[in-house]
């Protein structure tokens, strides 16, 4: 893929581009800050800013927004892809069919789609910095019906719910360096798929409660299947953890007269289902046939990837909730800990610390240290009263059976309840409602903890009080929210907060809160920031799912992109644009730091894109790209 013609800089302004862009950005600040009499920008804030742009951990130039059906990318980088929906895994595999006539048994030995959080694991004993052969564990969300189907609709059948349940889950493929380039191996023993029809254990605090008993399976032990698998983790004994999120959105009822019980309306089944209707054709999603099901999705699924024979696990002492993503941690006395978000309007940040410590000499006797543990939820201060920059303090409160409330007065029978409805238990001890948390990632060089809230358009009603980390009301754009343990230590109760990074559109609310915060400028603006990920250097690179219409609030934004930052300066550069329709998400890096796999979904989700292929009317297909640099250098240094 090459950079867009449109958009492709002269020698000159490669040379005098950054230097440019800096003076512009700095001098649109000082007017901001002038016009404003100093309230929105203080003279500290100010110098920081023009300071920012000269961070020399950020090796490019910002490239402009753009809206076409291509990759966009800085000079002297290039984009290739590595795999694609529906390509088959294995050699002799059923080849792509672009008709949608193809079958479920076809889809479920191919990559499924929309691909979202990925995880490169080396093999154990290979030098992990020169490493040129690796394991890839790879969400694969939802799928488009529109494109999913001939005929373009909602599933009509039984064959076709198994269609759409083989599209999602986890795809997991082998990749190998030639030369500069990796590339996906077919034929691989290692690849699988892990989908919606998979046999999966459940295990933890939860497992075998009656709430997770079904006519089915009545050990509560077992289930079928993963899907609405959004983002992930990596563990550092070598499994891939995939995070089940809107899996509420499969569920349905054939009884009109459904009534809907208070923890099952707080996760969200409604009776008419939301879009998918799984429930019409397959009972196990009727929650009027089986009102236990929806309990034994909502949580966190462990997967060895290097042992394709193994049954993946579900962790219940990690609560049950709509996942985003798994980001891991070590505390100072060698326990895990793994922060997650939940990604709806209005619901908490959670954080769980293993009973026990993880033994790095023998990685197998981690594989259950998740069952044993403590989960945790965040609760936030107001902050102090810049308007620019807010910072505070914050505090952990424990979801445990008998502490804090949370007992059979307030509607818990034991542990095992409270990690089912974890959303109800966070409650309980009144913890803050966020604006749609994403994805968290934790620094490599100082152990901070980002994490994206990508909008909320119900903030400030509902229950949703503006203030603290969530300061604007009816969010449209998102924020990227950090804080930082006390004593630096993952399993410290109290932390501070600030916020990184507060997303606007400058150009049309030029100095009202809406506009961001002032590391945002006409160059660097988004919304809705989703993915995270640092690389080995430090720098966090951001990746949006929001509004791509470019116009109104959104103009001059563009389609969705991921851009890096200087965590340090606070300086955000735009990487990468993405091509029509799609989101950007998930990412990782080769060993070396010279390669990039990136996401992008649903190309076209609303039509108008025939990405990767752009053949005549094609059919576009989610696809993992690896970015590159020309030279073989890291990858935005």
């Amino acid at each position: 893929m090459k950079l867009l013609k449109d958009d492709q800089p002269t020698d000159l302004e490669n040379m005098v581009g950054l230097t440019r862009r800096s003076f512009i950005s700095a001098g649109a600040l000082c007017g901001a800050a002038m016009f404003l009499g100093g309230d929105l920008l203080s003279r500290s804030v100010l110098a920081a800013s023009v300071q920012a742009a000269n961070s020399k951990l950020l090796g490019f130039a910002s490239i402009p927004a753009a809206t076409a059906d291509s990759i966009s990318l800085p000079p002297g980088y290039s984009a290739s892809v590595l795999i694609s929906w529906g390509q088959p895994l294995q050699s002799d595999g059923p080849a792509f069919d672009p008709s949608g006539k193809g079958s479920a048994d076809a889809q479920e030995v191919q990559f499924g789609d929309n691909n979202d959080g990925m995880s490169l694991f080396t093999f154990p004993g290979d030098d992990a910095n020169r490493a040129s052969r690796a394991l890839m564990a790879i969400n694969n969300e939802y799928t488009n019906y529109r494109y999913l189907f001939d005929h373009g609709k909602d599933p009509q059948s039984a064959e076709e719910v198994r269609k759409a349940l083989a599209s999602e889950g986890v795809s997991v493929i082998e990749v190998k360096r030639e030369g500069s380039q990796w590339k996906f191996v077919q034929g691989s023993k290692y690849n699988r798929r892990v989908h919606g029809n998979t046999p999966i254990h459940l295990s933890g605090p939860a497992a075998g409660d009656d709430l997770l008993k079904t006519a089915a399976d009545a050990t509560g032990k077992n289930v079928l299947g993963t899907f609405q698998n959004c983002a992930n983790g990596k563990t550092p004994w070598g499994t891939y953890l995939t995070c089940e999120e809107n899996f509420t959105d499969c569920f349905g009822s054939t009884d009109p007269a459904q009534k809907i019980d208070a923890a099952t309306k707080r996760y969200g089944v409604v009776p008419a289902s939301k879009e998918i209707n799984w429930h019409l054709h397959d009972p196990r999603f009727d929650i009027a046939k089986n009102p236990n099901e929806f309990n034994r999705h909502g949580w966190v699924v462990e997967i060895d990837p290097f042992d394709p024979k193994s049954t993946p696990v579900k962790r219940t002492a990690l609560g049950r909730f709509k996942h985003e993503n798994a980001a891991l941690a070590e505390t100072k006395g060698g326990r895990v800990v793994v922060y997650m978000g939940d990604d709806e309007r209005g619901e908490f940040i959670y954080k769980f610390i293993s009973r026990d410590k993880i033994d790095h000499q023998n990685p197998k006797a981690n594989r259950n240290i998740l069952d044993h543990g403590t989960l945790y939820v965040a609760q936030f201060d107001n902050g102090d009263s810049n308007p620019d920059h807010p910072k505070g303090q914050g505090t952990w409160v424990e979801l445990t059976h008998g502490k804090n409330g949370i007992d059979a007065s307030s509607g818990f029978a034991s542990q095992a309840e409270v990690l089912i409805h974890a959303r109800m238990a966070a409650s309980v001890v009144k913890a803050t409602r966020m604006d749609r948390p994403e994805w968290i990632v934790v620094s490599p060089k100082d152990g901070q903890v980002y994490c994206t809230l990508t909008n909320n358009a119900k903030r400030g009603e509902d229950g949703q009080p503006v203030g603290g980390p969530n300061p604007r009301a009816k969010n449209q754009y998102g924020q990227i929210l950090r804080w930082r343990e006390h004593e630096d230590n993952a399993s410290a109760m109290t932390f501070t907060w600030d916020l990184f990074v507060v997303a606007g559109n400058p150009a049309v609310h030029s100095g009202k809160p809406q506009g961001g915060s002032s590391n945002i400028n006409p160059q660097n603006m988004f919304n809705s920031p989703d993915g995270l990920g640092f690389d080995k250097s430090g720098r966090l690179w951001i990746l949006t799912d929001g509004d791509s219409t470019n116009s109104g609030d959104f103009a001059g934004m563009g389609n969705n992109q991921m851009l890096c930052a200087d965590p340090a300066s606070g300086e955000i550069r735009r990487f990468m644009v993405g091509p029509v329709g799609c989101e950007v998400t998930g990412i990782s890096f080769a060993p070396d730091q010279k390669a990039l796999f990136v996401g992008i979904q649903h190309p076209g989700e609303n039509g108008g894109s025939t990405f990767p292929e752009h053949l005549p009317d094609g059919k576009p297909r989610s696809s993992v790209m690896v970015i590159t640099r020309n030279d073989g250098g890291i990858v935005g240094a």
